[in-house]
């Protein structure tokens, strides 16, 4: 079923109304056109006045003049033609025959409306001075019909049309109209690329344009932050790639030994092959549309496995990562999504701890989240930085002194994160940066 601001009810007022002016239009058309051809016009009462006029100058000279003018005037009104007293008797002179007289019932006067029964020329009464009046047929050339064809065509062809004309002009605003707006904006993409195709008059639409606007809006953002990802991160990646590149270019120029030179070799490879790596799994994840698969995850589990390659890796002394996470916490996530992102933030808090200092991991309930938090006692970042730590290829070494990397490691948490339908977020501790991360509670 639509919804109450669906296009639908639009159309269907829009249909309704076209149908009950068509019918209305018509209907007031047909009346006033009907009223206006069944009265005889100025000209013609005009005229019939005058011939009473003659026929009372006629009876005022007596029956023979009476009986003259009808004979001369006979061929106005064959049927009937003669002049009635106040009694409805026929002035003296005058005879009429029974069908004459049968014909005297339907008598109007000529100054009422006017039917089509029969062939349309009824018996009228036109008044003359006193209270005698003139009877006869009207006759045919007086009658108002012959511009009936022409109101009727009026009726049926221009005002259906003019009609259909204003429906189909509300149709082309309604719907029409909107859809052109997004084309000439989308073609002027071509020139002006990835501009917000949204205007104000369809962002206010509530209906399935407006939708279709703010959907088609989200998408050309969505592909112009991307793009502008993209752009940013070929010039990160391309600017990482000169020192590396630069150094094997001096060593080889320079007299190293085949060792030194090996070495070297496998040193810068390893640090662009880390960056090349950071930089694909930071664009899958920019790519990568809807969630990752989640699953139950126990999260004192997943937290000693990485707890011991951390400690492997950085030499460190158990005591020195330490947990808090009460047995109950388990979350909803992908496991190896999950793994990724800990792991990251966990040997970042580990390169940019002071030496002798810890990291610790602490989870709390937040109605139906987790909330896990890794703290390290660190430097902390400036507050105005706290963002941008999760950009590509961000080092605040002002601020987080120590440690190397690209930058990328707390970005593809981030974005782990986000693909799990979670959050992580950065805050200063005392001393030391806290990143914490919001997941879905099991």
């Amino acid at each position: 079923m639509p919804g109450p601001r669906s296009l639908f009810w639009r159309l269907v007022l829009l249909v309704a109304g076209f149908c009950l002016s068509l019918i209305w239009a018509t209907n007031y058309l047909s009346t006033r056109i009907d009223q206006y051809v069944s009265h005889l016009p100025e000209a013609s009462l005009r005229e019939l006045r005058g011939y009473a006029s003659e026929a009372a100058a006629a009876a005022a000279a007596g029956p023979d003049a009476l009986r003259g003018w009808q004979t001369n005037n006979a061929v106005l009104s064959p049927e009937l033609l003669v002049v009635l007293d106040a009694d409805r008797e026929p002035l003296p002179g005058q005879q009429l025959s029974d069908t004459q007289r049968d014909r005297l019932s339907f008598v109007r006067g000529y100054d009422r409306p006017m039917s089509m029964r029969g062939d349309g020329r009824p018996m009228i009464a036109v008044p003359m001075p006193g209270e005698a009046q003139l009877v006869l047929r009207l006759p045919a050339h007086l009658t108002p019909w012959g511009q009936r064809v022409w109101l009727n065509a009026l009726l049926l062809y221009l005002v259906p049309g003019l009609l259909s004309v204003l429906f189909c002009v509300l149709l082309y605003m309604l719907l029409i109209s909107p859809l052109e707006r997004l084309r000439r904006q989308a073609t002027a993409m071509q020139a002006d690329p990835l501009q917000n195709l949204l205007s104000p008059a369809l962002a206010r639409r509530r209906d399935e344009l407006g939708e279709l606007g703010r959907a088609l809006d989200y998408l050309t953002r969505r592909l112009r932050q991307s793009i502008a990802q993209q752009r940013q991160l070929l010039r990160d990646v391309s600017h990482e790639l000169r020192t590396p590149l630069s150094r094997l270019r001096v060593a080889a120029e320079s007299e190293l030994s085949v060792l030194e030179l090996r070495e070297r070799l496998e040193r810068e490879c390893a640090v662009m092959q880390t960056l090349v790596d950071g930089t694909l799994e930071l664009a899958w994840l920019d790519s990568e549309p809807g969630q990752l698969p989640c699953e139950a995850i126990d999260v004192n589990a997943l937290w000693e496995v990485l707890r011991e390659d951390a400690l492997f890796e950085s030499g460190w002394t158990a005591d020195r990562i330490c947990s808090q996470v009460p047995a109950a916490c388990r979350v909803h996530g992908h496991l190896n999504g999950l793994a990724q992102a800990l792991e990251n933030v966990l040997r970042n808090a580990i390169r940019h701890s002071p030496p002798g200092g810890r990291v610790s991991l602490c989870a709390e309930r937040d109605g139906a989240h987790w909330v896990l938090c890794i703290a390290d006692q660190g430097s902390g970042v400036a507050p105005e930085h706290l963002q941008l730590i999760f950009r590509p290829f961000a080092r605040l070494n002002a601020a987080r002194p120590g440690g190397d990397g690209f930058g990328l490691g707390l970005a593809i948490a981030e974005g782990q994160i986000r693909l799990q339908q979670g959050r992580l977020w950065a805050e200063n501790g005392a001393p030391g940066l806290r990143i914490k991360l919001r997941l879905q509670a099991v």
